[in-house]
């Protein structure tokens, strides 16, 4: 899998298109752990829920992505080590170096404003973007850009939007479409 999804890199770069639009993947971190009342809400680390879910949507978003010949640009999470976790799974999934991942102090946030103003600093010359991070903020952000409730996205949900802009620093309008939106349980699992 890591071979098919280096070539299409390739591909992408050899030929860039310039379209209006730009991909936006907002992941909730996996499920954290509480267990340790000593550590702070930064260095909370994973559950098992969160160890076992995270790796398996990181398969899931691999498969969608790989069915649109699609490759990632960029990662972009916070540094808080729940999130740090889940942006590693998904690094591992789709062939993403993961000392290219992008730890963003900005990010540990729980606003869309907040988030908003992260993702506008992206390089315009990245058209597909994984954003991990923190809820109240990515519910909100999610509902803000497809201009429809979402509701709650779950930990390890996935939200992929198609986002109608030329140059990251136009996000923020509800001028986009909603790709898909999947959490574990939307998948049976024995």
């Amino acid at each position: 899998m890591q071979r098919w999804f280096e070539q299409i890199r390739i591909k992408k770069v050899e030929h860039r298109r310039r379209a209006a639009m730009k991909r936006l993947l907002l992941i909730r971190h996996a499920k954290s752990s509480w267990s340790d009342g000593a550590a702070s809400d930064f260095d909370r680390g994973l559950n098992k829920r969160g160890r076992r879910d995270g790796p398996f949507m990181a398969e899931k978003l691999g498969q969608r992505l790989k069915e649109k010949t699609l490759a990632v640009d960029s990662i972009v999470t916070s540094p808080a080590k729940r999130a740090r976790k889940t942006a590693q799974f998904m690094a591992r999934a789709i062939a993403y170096d993961t000392k290219a991942i992008r730890y963003d102090n900005g990010a540990y946030c729980f606003t869309a404003g907040g988030i908003i103003d992260v993702l506008r600093r992206i390089d315009d010359s990245h058209d597909t973007v994984v954003f991990v991070g923190h809820n109240h903020g990515i519910t909100e952000l999610a509902e803000r850009l497809c201009g429809e409730p979402l509701n709650n996205i779950p930990t390890s949900g996935i939200v992929a939007i198609d986002c109608s802009i030329e140059r990251w620093t136009e996000l923020g309008a509800p001028c986009n479409t909603l790709w898909f939106f999947d959490y574990p349980k939307k998948f049976s699992r024995k």
